[in-house]
């Protein structure tokens, strides 16, 4: 037989090294790598330092490009540093797996995201040998003792398969690889095959070529392309399926990169991961967490300290046993967060490279590790960048997550999280079929969004979006598409839950530069149809109706709040006097009544005597104490400040919850928990201290009154639970 077979385990430093070093000695004229044949013209591009692992081929569908498949490689996969030795050898290489183009024909158009492989070979190689993690199997067995023995392994396969049912799709690729063989072997006397280990017995098996075109008869092949993506560990990691992901690729990198002294150098990096979070970590550390993981690995019978030793010794030493800091040594280098790249000159679809030149402009660099970013949008260049996330978001690229900011509702600023992830560059394949830029992809889609909306709310964030991608070319179609749906819809809960997202817009939008004729138009309209519609809408409600109309109304009010010109305050103003209207009718659910007093309140249209007046005529004896809470809760809702600064409102609300009978308090209980649980903590404090100042002091002074006799009641109690005398 005129070929070497190699079976490697996909992702395996020791593989990668052994067959290097096979392959420098045997000096083949050719090479076969298991992987898509329709990437044999990508292989060119693995001579440039340009094509940095981790990197994947993405293989897709142009008419469908959901239709997608990655083969990923690190510096360590056994694949990648065959394809460097021919590369630099002049080596001929040839992928010989099942060609994608048939996964997508006909029946076959499934593409499963795991093998369905009916057993795991490494798995069942390591229980055999007693172990019960794979993964530790093969560390000690290939990874410390230098090279795989690649005979030993093909037979130990050939003994697995023999026992083991088949999966059909493997039938396939293997009868197809077979194929390549046969036709390779009349033009070369020196092959090398490269493939997963669980294939070598099928590629030695006597089988007819006429049983393989059999096998293979009757499949079509669909349209493909093929380009090089970059890669992260992280996705690596979670690659699932046989052979196709490690779980500490990180580790793995290590083990590949590092001559010598593994052990300690790990340390050290570990080290500087805890150090760059202010953990101090000093150099006896590194060395008794050294002479820890190799004690370890001899007290367990293994030739060298592995990741479960170096892990633990880590934990031990210089975590202080600390499982956050575990998990950060975990994420930054036992997964990594290493992010490949690809040429820019290499061939990429018209939407990537106009992305790629957006992210140079605006000097922002995909990484795998998570990143915050604080934008002034007042900054030229921060606003571009702001744009460009949010056109990404519109096309389905989330490279950036808004993040709500606690320096309240700031017009200039902006908080978000980045983060790079691989199946991006699917994404992107998706949305070049609704134009070459980012910003006509974002443009089409949105247009798009408008004409298929079917309700209103479906509309109205898509103006919103319009304003933070500055998309111009979408907003009239868009607010075209928003009049429609406001005429037609006559639901005063959907026109109010648009409002929020129309006021925000119009809020902003100067400091967008963004262009807001005609909304404002369209949101007066439907504010002036909420005033209108919101007083039959209020009448007989549930529980749960009065909750989201209570929700709907502090949007609608905190959206009329924005409006800053003549315009808003005259919408506001006919706002307010709607409230006004609403606030006294007796029919009123609780919950709207205390809130809309509340609302009131704060606006300046009623004074703090009228407030307490309201509230005493719910807080009476005879009115249902449920009733009573769900006023209060409406009335709190927007924090408990106002008890901290008016004796009288909380002197009422105390002598309410004073009198409510024993039956009663249990079923309003949870409303006032629920309340009283959303107030700050200083809040809380201070109400508590203010009710606690009367014992000592008296009302006289401020308090409220305190009934120390009936407290005194308890104090044996707690002195029991606490353990100590009060």
């Amino acid at each position: 037989m005129p070929e070497r077979l190699y079976g490697i385990r996909h992702h395996g430093p020791g593989s990668a090294r052994a067959v290097v070093e096979e392959l420098s000695r045997q000096q083949p004229t050719v090479l076969l790598i298991e992987g898509p044949p329709e990437a044999d013209d990508l292989v060119r591009w693995v001579a440039s330092s340009s094509l940095e692992p981790p990197v994947a081929l993405l293989g897709y569908a142009p008419d469908d490009p959901r239709q997608a498949a990655f083969w990923p490689f690190a510096v360590f996969s056994p694949e990648w540093q065959a394809l460097k030795w021919a590369v630099s050898a002049g080596v001929p290489v040839r992928f010989f797996d099942l060609p994608f183009a048939y996964r997508l024909s006909g029946d076959h158009s499934d593409i499963p995201d795991e093998p369905r492989r009916p057993v795991d070979p490494i798995g069942e190689l390591a229980a055999a040998a007693g172990y019960d993690d794979p993964e530790r199997w093969w560390e000690d067995v290939v990874e410390h003792r230098g090279m795989p023995a690649f005979e030993a392994i093909g037979e130990a396969m050939t003994a697995i398969r023999e026992d083991s049912p088949e999966d059909p799709d493997d039938l396939v690729r293997e009868a197809y690889m077979r194929t390549v063989l046969r036709e390779v072997r009349k033009t070369h006397d020196e092959i090398a095959v490269v493939c997963g280990a669980w294939h070598v017995p099928a590629l030695t098996r006597k089988v007819t070529q006429k049983d393989d075109a059999e096998l293979l008869k009757g499949r079509k092949k669909a349209k493909v392309a093929f380009t090089w993506v970059p890669w992260t560990y992280g996705r690596l990691a979670s690659w699932s399926g046989y052979g196709a992901g490690v779980r500490s690729p990180g580790w793995y990198h290590h083990l590949f990169t590092s001559a010598d002294e593994v052990v300690p150098r790990w340390l050290v990096d570990a080290a500087g991961v805890l150090r760059a979070e202010g953990v101090p970590t000093s150099s006896a550390h590194i060395i008794e967490a050294t002479r820890l993981a190799e004690t370890l690995a001899t007290l367990r019978g293994r030739p060298l300290a592995g990741l479960a030793e170096v892990t633990e010794a880590a934990e031990a030493v210089m975590c202080d046993a600390e499982p956050l800091r575990v998990e950060l040594i975990n994420k930054r280098l036992v997964v990594g967060e290493r992010l490949g790249g690809v040429p820019d000159e290499m061939p990429a679809l018209p939407l990537a490279k106009d992305l790629a030149a957006q992210q140079r402009a605006v000097r922002l660099k995909p990484e795998a590790l998570e990143r915050a970013l604080d934008l002034d949008l007042r900054k030229e260049t921060d606003l571009k960048r702001s744009r460009l996330l949010h056109r990404l978001r519109t096309i389905d690229v989330p490279w950036g997550e808004p993040v709500a900011s606690g320096r309240g509702a700031g017009t200039f600023r902006e908080e978000w999280k980045l983060r790079w992830q691989p199946e991006f560059a699917v994404r992107l394949v998706e949305g070049s079929m609704l134009g070459t830029t980012v910003a006509a992809a974002a443009t089409a889609k949105l247009t798009r969004a408008a004409d298929d909306a079917e309700t209103l709310a479906d509309v109205t964030g898509l103006v919103e979006t319009c304003l933070l991608a500055d998309l111009t070319d979408a907003y009239g179609p868009v607010l075209a598409a928003l009049d429609v749906r406001a005429a037609l819809d006559a639901d005063v809960g959907h026109l109010m839950a648009a409002i929020p997202a129309l006021a925000r817009t119009l809020r902003y939008g100067d400091v967008r530069k963004t262009d807001m004729a005609g909304l404002a138009a369209v949101t007066a309209s439907l504010l002036f149809r909420v005033c209108a519609g919101l007083p039959s809408a209020v009448g007989s409600i549930s529980d749960e109706a009065a909750k989201v109309l209570r929700d709907r109304i502090d949007g609608v009010h905190a959206a009329v709040g924005l409006l800053a010109d003549e315009a808003g305050d005259d919408l506001r103003e006919r706002w307010l006097a709607t409230l006004v209207s609403l606030a006294g009718r007796d029919d009123l659910h609780g919950l709207l009544a205390g809130r809309l007093t509340r609302l009131l309140l704060d606006a300046g249209r009623l004074d703090a005597g009228e407030a307490r007046r309201r509230m005493r005529l719910p807080l009476t004896v005879g009115t249902p104490p449920a009733h009573g809470a769900a006023w209060v809760e409406g009335f709190l809702a927007g924090g408990g400040l106002l008890l901290v600064h008016d004796d009288a409102l909380l002197d009422l609300l105390d002598g309410w919850l004073a009198d409510i009978p024993a039956g009663s308090f249990d079923e309003i209980l949870p409303l006032l928990r629920r309340t009283f649980g959303a107030f700050e903590a200083g809040e809380r404090r201070a109400i508590g201290e203010k009710i606690a100042g009367g014992r000592a002091a008296g009302p006289e002074t401020g308090g409220l009154g305190f009934d120390g006799s009936r407290a005194d009641l308890v104090l044996p109690t707690l002195s029991a639970l606490l353990g100590r005398e009060l």
